[in-house]
Order: C-alpha cells, then structure tokens, then sequence
C-alpha cells in the first residue's frame, strides 16, 4: 500500500504588505478567509479559487483585531480604537463605536481584541489597550451597552455559546466574564474569575475549548497550559456545539481530567519561542499552535499528546484558524517582532490540506 505525501501549504496571492494581525474564515461563506494586517486594509481571499476578492482600507491605521459572525458580516478593530463593520453584500463600512481615549494624554485606547456575541451580527465585543471591555449592539448608537473594567491591557480574547466572554491581560491576568443581553431586561456583564496565568510569563493566547469546560492559555515563554473551569470555581456553560463532534470520548474525557497542565512547546535547543496563536479544530476538540521559530503544531489537549508538526515556515506564525469542518487550516507566516526590527521574510497567508491523522484524538493508554 502505497502512502501519499503530505498535502503541502499554499500561499495566497496578493498578501497584506505589514504585520498580519488576525484571520478568521466566513461562516456563511465556506472558503472564504478574511484577514487584518498594520498596513490598515480587511482582506477577504477564497481560499478554494486561491483568490484575493476584497481589499478594502478602513482609515483606523493598523488593524489589529478581527471577527466574523455570520450574515456577511466582518467586523474589525483599529490602532485608533475604532469599531467597524464591513457588510459583504453591499460592501459598505459603518462606525460601531470607539474606544474612549487616555485622558491622561498618550492614546492607550487601541482595540486590540475581538469577540463576536451573536450569530446575527447585531452583538460583539471588544477590549483594548485602554484596560476596558465593552460590548456593542449594532441597533443602537455608537455607544457601547456594557463596559467592564478589566485589570490591565487585553492581548487575547475569546467567546463561547455567545454569553462568556476570557480576556487576557497584563500582568498575567486571566478574566472570564458572563455576559447577558435579553429583550426583557437591560443588557448586563460580571467577571466571574479573575485570576493570575498558571503560567509565569505574559500571556499572548488564550482560547476555549469548543464545548466551554477548558481553556487554553499560550505565553510567550514556549508553554501551553490547559485549565478546566470546574477546578477553578466556574460553572462551565454547556454548548451544543460540542453534539457536532466525538460527543461520548470528549466529554468522558472533560468529565475525568480535571486536573490542569502546562507543557513546554515551540523550543529549538536551548532557545524558547513565544506561542503566538492557538487554534482549535471545530469537530475534534483539538488545537494547532504557531509559535516564533515558524512551526505550527496539532495537540490533543484532553490526553496530552502532540498529533503532528507541520513544515516549518520562513516566519513566525502570527495568527491560525481552522475552516468550518477542520479540513483546511489558514497560517499567517508574518515576523511579530520578538527580536526587534530587522530585516525578515515577506508576510504571506498559507492554506493547508489538513489530515485526520493530524487532527483527530488519539485514545488514551
């Protein structure tokens, strides 16, 4: 029996010119992909035609935040603290809202995260370099409904099930917040954990596990750590989601490991990398991480295995994300600066054919 080769990485033509920030594909759209850079332009590419299908420049300076509800609907946040939302179908961009400046003179007001809260494109959320976290209702003014107070500056954040919302900060702080928005009563948010990373060096990702129960949590310091929401105190929030995938092993396995971990990860020799991005496969509950020294790597987190390393790339991996069903994975190959300004390989988006082998769990021993 013969075995074929691995599929190979695909570079998207007409890449962003700067620093890619984000990508995220397009729920109502199967192959498309859109991206933010610091060279202030939302791409969208169709990763099945390998083409480029939008560029479009928002006037917000860099971008550095992304997210992509549904109904054609890519919102955006800016160096300059702007909201924005660009509707695919009529092509058209309006102002949410945007962060309040540091009165105290430097602008700290960036919007440096994301999070959508409704599938309909009405709800999102977003958090800054001006330590606050708010959440927008499209309907309404340019004014955000909620705004929570968060301990330091948000680098990462991430919503599960629409309602809860992990941010993570300086100082190593990791918040989980519940938000509720209803017709009958008026919109209302809480963090139900603040806590201090497991980990001893800054956080740069930190993401839900797709039913909720668990997080994980990258830091510049080559480590993941996996924590279950049980163990720290929070109730987790079910989602149905989880039903679309491995339904009896996934759970058996939240239900019996309850015990958080950290593994070291993305090192060469004795040189550590920082751990940029965490992606998690949307029908097995694993997750891709990309990490400084330019490799992307697929662990099964619930049985602490690694599943597989892809080819290293020219770049650090700046941003991942998975398509709809797992199949195809997209990497931004982009220098984050970790060794200051020099001279580096040009950004460029990859798409990748990825396997069963190298994503589904393997059963535990």
């Amino acid at each position: 029996m013969s075995h074929l080769p691995p599929p190979e990485a695909r570079s998207l033509p007409d890449p962003p010119t700067d620093g890619i920030t984000s990508l995220s594909y397009l729920p109502s759209k199967e192959s498309l992909l859109a991206s933010t850079s610091w060279d202030g332009a939302l791409r969208v590419h169709d990763t099945s035609a390998m083409s480029r299908v939008l560029s479009q420049t928002m006037d917000a300076g860099p971008l550095l935040s992304l997210a992509t509800p549904g109904n054609g609907a890519v919102f955006v946040g800016g160096l300059d603290g702007s909201v924005q939302k660009f509707d695919m179908g009529t092509s058209s961009t309006s102002l949410i809202g945007v962060h309040t400046a540091d009165p105290g003179g430097e602008p700290k007001n960036a919007c440096s995260c994301l999070a959508s809260l409704d599938k309909t494109g009405n709800v999102v959320a977003s958090a800054g370099w001006h330590s606050q976290f708010h959440v927008w209702d499209v309907r309404t003014a340019n004014r955000p409904v909620i705004t929570v107070e968060l301990p330091g500056k948000a680098f990462s954040m991430d919503s599960v099930n629409d309602n809860r919302v992990v941010v993570g900060t300086s100082s190593r702080r990791n918040c989980i917040i519940d938000v509720r928005m209803s017709e009958e009563n008026d919109p209302f948010a809480e963090i139900v954990l603040d806590r201090e990373s497991s980990l001893k060096y800054q956080t740069r990702s930190v993401r839900f596990f797709p039913d909720g129960k668990a997080l994980a949590v990258a830091s510049i310091e080559g480590r993941v750590a996996v924590e279950f929401l049980e163990e720290l105190g929070v109730k987790a929030v079910c989602n149905s989601y989880l039903n679309f995938y491995h339904p009896i092993a996934f759970v058996i396995m939240i239900r019996a490991e309850k015990k958080k971990y950290a593994f070291k990860c993305h090192r060469v020799g004795d040189t550590v990398y920082p751990v940029n991005s965490i992606a998690f496969h949307p029908r097995y509950g694993t997750f891709a991480t990309g990490g400084c020294e330019g490799t992307v790597v697929t662990w099964d987190g619930l049985h602490k295995k690694k599943l597989a390393s892809l080819p290293q790339f020219a770049s650090s991996i700046a941003a991942l994300a998975f398509n709809h069903d797992g199949s195809e994975l997209a990497i931004a190959s982009s220098y984050t600066f970790e060794e200051g300004e020099r001279d580096h390989p040009r950004d460029e988006i990859f798409v990748r054919e990825m396997l069963d082998s190298e994503c589904k769990p393997k059963s535990s021993k």
